[in-house]
């Protein structure tokens, strides 16, 4: 088992943690202490710059989710800029991502402090190292135990917070007092439209948790559908309740008060709530408050940690930091941030934390989209994301102006802040992680196109990537594998250029217009992600071709292995290949090659494959096992079965589930692709395909029924 294995992350967490996680990490300051401090620079209009600070950041949203589509690992920020711009600047991302993610769930956790104070008689420091030890632990135990409790802070906090809005637009619009609220909002704009933008700079920190769902996109299960589905519904459920939430304070609380609150949310909610019993409105909000600060400070060390797991898989950090524990956790990670989180709030003070993180992670979101622009400027083929970006590229370089004049805005304390952290970060990459790495980005691979040098690893890497990913919905590769073509030619002896000269003609024979000259030589030729392809005696070659509907295959098994040269820098050598793949597809779908070739890694990969497949004579059984999984079952038709009920029908006769086919029979030593008036006969051996549901309960209609008359494997 390899190092790649032995640190790979459980995939846990899906929609519903999705949308927890990246709320719980936008709820704390931007609604419960912000307002007040806002609403100095922008007076009654400050809630637009809530609006304006969330359109601002969709780019980085929209960059955010094409990226983890196309490569859901760990680490999220830092991985994308490292695998698109280098590891120089992967460094300066990955350090100043995370040290301003620590700094932020610091604060976070002495904003517990601060509000529980108020009810209860405990140091605001002591509560705050309770609650970072207490989420240490469950950080340790497990990811799904820290999102469980994520989901939970997060539904009590918006169910306060949406019983708020409701009381607050009740009281302002419906009561007796409502023409006095409305006052309030007048000037709108005092400070014009230079105050109104300089807020939205000052508020932008209240929506950086929404990307840190991309640190953790190694372990969300199917990130091309959850990730930017969880981002676009998080967003919209934050923006909603920030912009009516201030627009509420700005109308209960007048404004002279509300320029000097730092807990505006609960003096509001002392005057929304007047019918409950003295103090219960400001108990409620007190506990939404708590409840967002602890989500926060939970999600924030869930995703900080993944920083230097992620780093220290690519060198950049002590290979101490990517090691598990038996709970699928880098507990190294999480107890290393831990310790930094109490550290910080022991020994620093909170003020300006947020504003100070906020101006790096703005710095994160300009090279982010960049990162976008570049990995589409680099062609390469194995970049594939489920998710694109709309309006590219207009949308990042949207992104990449705001981003600039947000920090200008911020003042020059915050840009110093940043350029020191970006300083220690190259003297680390320096004098530590430049020992250590030999990669490139994909930048090397847009400057291969000017005439430059490129990274040939990194298309081997995205491939592996592909791989663990799995096919997406709609891939032909069950339909590929039932209709291939397989050749045993035992111990027949023949070279590997024979070979690839016969495979070619076959092809070129069986398909119209397809040149057998430029066929053979697209097998023959080596690519950037064919060190992905190596895999002891077996051989996967493929080509593209403009003549074909699907792609299709061939395989090749030899009992006395065929030599087949290698060649790696000046050494030559041969392999001794027992399987081949000859996979032919369309010129126009390189993508979708791709997966189809990560599929096949898969499968090659297996243990005892090379053994296993030698072994089986039947070419139905070898293309069963190459589609082993929980979309198929084989079914042997045979009378005193549950299955009787299909002998002497036509394939249109059968009532199957709606996502399911049969894809292959066999009769006696005959196997062929049916059709709808194939009329199956006792004996026969059906193969179907489809969804696992439709599969699932053909099972149980079928399998459990059939007794020795099944052939195939239960699921």
């Amino acid at each position: 088992m390899g190092l790649r294995d032995k640190i790979k992350l459980d995939k846990e967490l899906g929609l519903m943690d999705i949308i927890a996680i990246s709320t719980g990490s936008m709820f704390s300051s931007g609604f419960f202490l912000l307002p007040g401090i806002a609403a100095q620079q922008a007076g009654p209009a400050v809630f637009v710059s809530y609006l304006i600070a969330a359109i601002l950041i969709l780019p980085a949203m929209f960059s955010m989710a094409e990226l983890s589509t196309a490569t859901p690992k760990a680490g999220g920020g830092y991985f994308f800029i490292d695998r698109a711009l280098g590891p120089l600047f992967g460094t300066v991302g990955g350090v100043g991502n995370y040290l301003a993610l620590v700094l932020k769930t610091a604060f976070a956790l002495v904003g517990i402090g601060a509000y529980a104070v108020l009810f209860f008689d405990i140091p605001v420091r002591l509560t705050a190292i309770i609650f970072g030890l207490v989420f240490m632990m469950m950080n340790i135990l497990g990811v799904k135990k820290a999102s469980g409790v994520q989901k939970i802070f997060v539904f009590l906090l918006v169910f306060i917070l949406v019983f708020f809005i409701a009381e607050g637009l009740r009281e302002i619009f419906f009561s007796p007092g409502k023409s006095e609220y409305l006052k309030n909002y007048s000037p709108f704009m005092p400070f014009g439209i230079e105050g109104l933008v300089s807020t939205s700079a000052l508020v932008f920190v209240s929506y950086l948790g929404l990307t840190q769902i991309a640190s953790m996109a190694e372990e969300i299960k199917n990130p091309e559908r959850n990730i930017p589905l969880g981002l676009i519904l998080s967003l919209a459920l934050t923006t909603v309740i920030y912009v009516l939430g201030v627009f509420i304070m700005v109308g209960v609380i007048p404004p002279q008060e509300l320029w000097n609150d730092l807990t505006p949310a609960s003096s509001a909610s002392s005057r929304i709530f007047s019918w409950f019993s003295p103090g219960a409105g400001k108990m409620l909000i007190v506990v939404a408050a708590v409840t967002a600060f602890a989500s926060t400070g939970n999600a924030g060390l869930m995703t900080a940690s993944r920083y230097p797991l992620a780093m220290a898989r690519d060198r950049l950090f002590p290979e101490i930091f990517s090691r598990l524990s038996r709970f699928k956790t880098p507990v190294v990670s999480v107890i290393t941030t831990s310790v930094i989180l109490l550290v910080i709030i022991v020994f620093v003070s909170e003020s300006n934390i947020a504003k100070l993180a906020s101006s790096f992670q703005l710095l994160i979101f300009i090279l982010i989209n960049a990162s976008v622009i570049v990995m589409r400027k680099s062609k390469i083929e194995a970049y594939d994301p489920g998710y694109h970006s709309p309006f590219y590229p207009w949308m990042q370089i949207f992104g990449i102006v705001s981003s600039f004049f947000l920090i200008i805005f911020l003042g020059w304390g915050p840009g110093l802040f940043t350029m020191i952290i970006v300083a220690l970060a190259i003297a680390w990459y320096w004098y530590y992680a430049r020992k250590h790495t030999i990669r490139a980005g994909a930048i090397y691979h847009w400057f291969a196109l000017l005439g430059k040098r490129e990274y040939k690893p990194l298309e081997g890497e995205l491939l592996s990537i592909l791989k663990e990913k799995g096919l997406r919905d709609g891939d032909p590769f069950g339909e590929m594998i039932v209709q291939a073509t397989i050749t045993d030619l035992n111990n027949k002896r023949i070279s590997f250029d024979s070979l690839v000269s016969d495979i070619s003609r076959n092809f070129s024979r069986d398909i119209p217009d397809v040149d057998r000259t430029m066929l053979r030589k697209e097998f023959l030729d080596v690519t950037g992600i064919d060190p992905a392809l190596i895999i002891p005696k077996v051989s996967i070659l493929y080509a593209k071709t403009v003549n074909i509907e699907h792609p299709v295959l061939h395989i090749v098994l030899s009992k006395r292995g065929i030599k087949k040269p290698v060649v790696k820098g000046e050494i030559s050598s041969e392999d001794n290949i027992k399987v081949f793949f000859f996979m032919l597809s369309r010129v126009d779908e390189p993508k979708l090659q791709l997966r189809l070739l990560s599929r096949l890694m898969d499968l090659v990969e297996r243990d005892r494959f090379v053994e296993d497949i030698s072994g089986i004579k039947n070419h139905r059984e070898i293309k069963e096992y190459l589609l082993h999984n929980d979309r198929y079952i084989t079914i042997h038709l045979k009378k005193g079965t549950a299955q009787e009920e299909f002998i002497n029908k036509s394939l249109k006769e059968i009532k199957l589930p709606n996502d399911v086919l049969v894809a292959m029979v066999q009769r006696r030593n005959l196997v062929f692709t049916p059709r709808g008036d194939t009329v199956l006969m006792e004996n026969d051996i059906i193969t179907i395909i489809g969804e696992p549901i439709g599969i699932k309960t053909l099972f149980g209609m079928f399998i459990h029924q059939a007794g020795p008359g099944h052939t195939g494997t239960d699921k």
